[in-house]
């Protein structure tokens, strides 16, 4: 059997698009992660009994000017070196790299190996290390036609890798975590594995508001729990059956970060979208947004314009608007990466 390295870490966002490639993968290849020591990556692809994990020490590139920056260069290398030694010592076929920093010191071994690579981007705009490995690769795929199209023969549109669980949802198991007035509509809170500080706020402190129009389930993040009302709220640091959850809501308000939006327009769900601001981020949860929303699948709620006010008038705009915004998404071309990511995956691999 074929051998593939899969790469990718830091946030959710690197991590989910290759565990849902896992289930397309396994019987084709035996498959090796590369990712970082108890990380989040590491949390979540241990648990794959299947999947062979091996650890490296990386560094994160801050795009501001900090002395910590002189010691890249050094620490990359050294990255480089592991990843190299790893690599020789599984012989794969192929890598696949969903971006991150964790990914570059991959590819980077990889192609002075001369191993084929295949990368994914899932944003509307390119992130700083699918830039760095783009010309080492024999194939990036794109979740955005548009951006797809702006790279030569080696950008391939394919969509956004949809994780098959999704597809299995039991919203009646929301209601066991707490009490819900059923005559109220129900109103998802999340923001991304680390939580979003600007949602949290909002929604923190003006619960008894809330709570008066809406049934919230808030996805808050690890370490951001607070004092709770137990009627028509439940707060949780993070739920493994997320798909639950959006079965259950009527409205979903969240970051901008590519899976989510793409798992929600998969599953019809309307969305308000409150992208991370460009201070805090390269502007691409904002141009997410803004392309969701010209298709009607979403309202943007930029942060600096967040408050109980513009949150619940936003609220309500998308539930009047709720039976449009579905149809939009029914009659969209929801078009699902991971057959079309894997062909490419297996286009490139070496034959044995």
């Amino acid at each position: 059997m074929k051998k593939i390295v899969m790469c990718g870490g830091g946030t959710a966002g690197h991590i989910m698009p290759n565990i849902a490639l896992f289930p397309a993968l396994k019987n084709k290849y035996q498959i090796h992660y590369i990712g970082e020591p108890n990380s989040m990556e590491y949390g979540l692809v241990s648990k794959y009994p299947y999947i062979t994990y091996w650890s490296v020490t990386s560094v994160k590139f801050i795009r501001k000017f900090t002395l910590k920056n002189l010691a890249i260069p050094f620490k990359l290398y050294k990255a480089i070196m592991q990843c190299k030694k790893i690599l020789k010592e599984i012989n794969p076929s192929v890598i696949f790299s969903k971006g991150g920093y964790v990914s570059v010191p991959v590819v980077i071994a990889g192609a002075m190996l001369h191993i084929p690579i295949v990368a994914h981007e899932s944003d509307y705009s390119i992130g700083l290390a699918n830039k760095i490995i783009y010309r080492k690769c024999s194939a990036m795929c794109f979740s955005f036609k548009p951006l797809a199209l702006k790279y030569d023969k080696k950008g391939i549109y394919t969509g956004s890798p949809i994780r098959p669980t999704l597809s299995v949802y039991h919203p009646e198991n929301m209601a066991k975590l707490g009490k819900f007035d059923e005559h109220k509509p129900n109103v998802l809170f999340v923001g991304g594995s680390l939580g979003a500080k600007a949602i949290n706020d909002v929604v923190q402190s003006k619960i008894n508001t809330l709570t008066k129009r809406y049934n919230i389930v808030h996805i808050v993040g690890k370490g951001n729990m607070a004092p709770e009302r137990k009627s028509n709220y439940i707060q949780l640091e993070f739920l493994n059956n997320i798909q639950d959850a959006f079965a259950w809501a009527d409205v979903v308000v969240s970051r901008a970060g590519s899976n989510v939006i793409f798992e929600l327009l998969y599953l019809c769900k309307p969305m308000i979208l409150v992208p991370l601001p460009k201070d805090v981020s390269r502007g691409d949860q904002i141009l997410n947004a803004y392309d969701f929303e010209k298709n009607g699948y979403a309202k943007v709620l930029l942060q600096s314009e967040l408050n109980e006010i513009t949150l619940s008038n936003t609220i309500e705009k998308v539930l009047q608007d709720k039976a449009g915004m579905e149809l939009k998404m029914k009659k969209a071309n929801k078009d699902i990466g991971n057959n079309l990511i894997v062909e490419q995956i297996d286009k490139f691999a070496k034959k044995e």
